[in-house]
């Protein structure tokens, strides 16, 4: 279930909006030109599944996407816990890659979750919008919007990304320090509703 949560910049001690209404989630966040969908879950792709077994699951939402948009990539990033030596690490290493305020100034950062979750978080007009992304959300952060991303501690998610450009995530970091001043993915994934005590 998506969950949106909205503060000022100055800090997390007022919260603005709080909603799991997907049309609510929508109508918040298209001022800041983000775009936000849900797309049909496919169940029958398991947690595991390889990139091509996701592209092929998703492939008619995919085709529609990059027809819309134009994009010149399609690919499948992700991080599930595997018990392989080393794992904790290579997860802490690519959170802290994300954590810090940034921007792209080259292109769009789109993202749809096929499985586990992970939180955008949008700075714009003087606002923090806290994005709660989990199976099933489409998210995209327009060009030059300053953001940070955060997956846990315990990271577990499948995502289909979207470029433009052929090279990937490149991202220019603003300096900041302002995603410490925020409650974290797992402060956040912890409270969503529904979740069991």
């Amino acid at each position: 279930m998506t969950l949106l949560i909205t503060w000022p910049e100055s800090g997390p001690a007022t919260v603005l909006r709080r909603t799991c209404d997907p049309s609510a989630v929508a109508a918040a966040l298209a001022p800041a030109g983000v775009r936000y969908e849900r797309w049909p879950v496919r169940d029958d792709v398991p947690t595991g599944a390889g990139p091509e077994a996701v592209l092929t699951a998703y492939r008619t939402e995919v085709d529609r996407l990059t027809a819309e948009e134009g994009f010149a990539t399609v690919d499948v990033v992700a991080l599930h816990p595997d018990g392989t030596p080393g794992w904790r690490d290579r997860a802490k290493a690519a959170r802290e890659k994300f954590l810090a305020e940034h921007t792209h100034d080259d292109d769009d950062e789109v993202r749809f979750f096929v499985a586990g979750a992970g939180v955008f978080y949008l700075h714009v007009n003087g606002e923090v919008h806290a994005v709660h992304c989990e199976k099933g959300d489409l998210l995209g952060v327009p060009r030059g919007t300053t953001h940070w991303f955060d997956m846990g501690t315990e990271p577990s998610f499948t995502a289909i990304r979207f470029f433009h450009q052929e090279d990937g995530w490149i991202g220019t970091f603003t300096g900041s320090d302002i995603a410490s001043r925020f409650p974290s993915f797992d402060e956040i994934h912890a409270a969503r509703p529904g979740r069991a005590a």
